[in-house]
């Protein structure tokens, strides 16, 4: 047993970052070890997805320990953590705005720089070309150096970017706009694995879900503002000097507001608060062990469930990138001059999509269905693409509203729903590498779907392009089928409780 003022040993391994609503604090002991503390009560323990065990009759290290006492005593919570928080979510928007920034006007981009609309296409695809190779390097840093350091590199090149884009705004500079892109593409590695990171670091065990979400929605936000902003801020005029002119307003603006928000991070965005939020964040910042990712990402990878909702989760998503990168291209074939509208039923998608996630939340609080609800929404995706597919080409727009509207409420829905069943499956390995696996998947699909989805319109049409979506995610429901619904840290937490 630890003597007076001897540091405890932590139940909880990690705390990496990933996207998602899903508890944020990662790893946590399973039954068969003995954490030596009981300072992080059920309340605490069970907001912060963690189990804390000791030995049936042991004193707790409250009382052992005076240093761990200590620490639970100055557990506070910062008024700074909101004003962190919303800072984060600034920036992610501004980075996922600039993904999806050339998209929603691919066919004025094409014109403009005289290039194919499948180069336009691989401006988006770039940010998860980029995301692939490099998440757990910048996972590792996280880890090893914290939150200020990567919010720095991530908002930096955010602004950066944006920057070197202004000095493309001539026909013959594509590959200096490309070279923005890849910057910005670089700066959204820095960005996804924060959120959990954030909310387990700066808030409370009652808030730490909801702090999670907000930091995602800020991702989904930009996306939004990318399909409604560009097709307003440049219309499609034939004079290119006038042209270059709106695509200016855009950029200028992106480049001011990303280099004010790297500003305000430098200013305000500090490492952790003075004292930590929750009794279970005060035992983690009290750890020794040293966590490993590579050990860890092996045992995920011989878990048979978990590689199945990889494949599947990385379907549907791949299928929504795929859709948001080439929906410019679709509605214009059928609708000429709807520039604007094609971005508005982008918006439409992802508002719809972001209630559909936070539905689905909320059913998973209340019943932990996770198999059976992720099977449903997985199902309704399905239906929804088919339902857009054989909608899109009936002449009108109000029909290609509701339908996309259905479809993002169902697919883009299904992103939280991904990370919270992984994280049931994968208990006790952090959520963060397995959220990160998750997002590479979506990555990797995502790249292959655009490009082959992209090249069968070329070919054979819009209804053909969108056929090869219907048939991935008919694919991936056979497969969420096939997983057993092994929630390891629901019997956990039964189990902590009998205990």
């Amino acid at each position: 047993r630890a003597g007076p003022g001897a540091p405890p040993r932590v139940a909880a391994a990690s705390e990496r970052g990933g996207s998602g609503r899903a508890g944020c604090f990662g790893q946590v002991v399973p039954a068969g070890n003995r954490a030596e503390s009981s300072l992080a009560g059920p309340g605490a323990a069970h907001g912060a997805g963690m189990v804390l065990q000791e030995p049936v009759g042991a004193p707790s290290l409250s009382t052992a320990a005076g240093g761990v006492g200590d620490a639970a005593a100055e557990v506070q919570l910062s008024r700074l953590r909101w004003a962190v928080l919303l800072l984060f979510s600034s920036y992610s928007l501004c980075n996922a705005f600039q993904w999806i920034q050339y998209g929603s006007v691919n066919n004025v981009f094409v014109r403009f720089y005289g290039v194919s609309a499948f180069a336009i296409d691989w401006l988006s695809m770039s940010y998860m070309l980029i995301y692939i190779p490099l998440l757990f390097p910048v996972a590792w840093l996280l880890d090893k150096r914290g939150l200020r350091l990567i919010a720095l590199a991530g908002s930096a090149l955010n602004a950066m970017g944006a920057w070197v884009k202004l000095g493309s705004l001539k026909p013959h500079l594509f590959p200096v706009t490309v070279l923005g892109q890849v910057i910005c593409g670089l700066g959204q590695v820095f960005i996804l694995g924060m959120p959990s990171r954030i909310a387990s670091v700066w808030f409370g065990p009652q808030e730490v879900s909801t702090a999670c979400s907000i930091a995602v929605f800020g991702n989904q936000l930009g996306i939004a503002a990318g399909f409604l902003v560009p097709p307003i801020l440049i219309p499609n005029v034939e004079d290119v000097e006038q042209l270059a002119y709106h695509i200016s307003i855009m950029f200028f603006m992106t480049a001011g507001v990303a280099s004010a928000l790297f500003i305000l991070v430098i200013i305000v965005f500090k490492e952790k608060p003075p004292n930590p939020p929750s009794r279970a964040q005060a035992l983690i910042q009290s750890r020794t062990e040293e966590y490993s990712y590579v050990q860890s990402i092996l045992r995920l990878l011989c878990n048979a469930n978990f590689l199945l909702l990889m494949v599947t989760y990385g379907l549907n998503v791949g299928c929504f990138y795929a859709l948001s990168t080439l929906l410019n291209r679709m509605v214009i074939h059928h609708y000429p001059g709807e520039e604007v509208n094609a971005g508005r039923i982008g918006l439409t998608i992802i508002l719809s999509g972001m209630v559909g996630a936070l539905i689905s939340g909320i059913w998973l609080d209340k019943t932990k269905t996770y198999k059976q609800t992720t099977l449903v929404v997985y199902i309704m995706s399905l239906v929804g693409m088919i339902v857009y597919t054989f909608t899109l080409s009936l002449g009108h727009l109000w029909v290609v509203f509701v339908t996309a509207g259905l479809l993002g409420f169902f697919m883009t829905g299904y992103l939280p729903l991904g990370f919270e069943f992984a994280a049931e499956l994968t208990y006790p390995e952090s959520e963060g590498t397995s959220s990160g696996l998750l997002n590479v998947s979506a990555q990797i699909t995502g790249i292959a779907l655009t490009i082959s989805q992209g090249q069968i319109m070329d070919r054979f049409g819009t209804k053909a392009g969108n056929l090869l979506l219907c048939s991935a995610l008919f694919l991936g429901t056979i497969m969420t089928a096939f997983i057993k619904a092994d929630l390891r840290r629901q019997q956990a937490n039964l189990e902590n409780k009998q205990t």
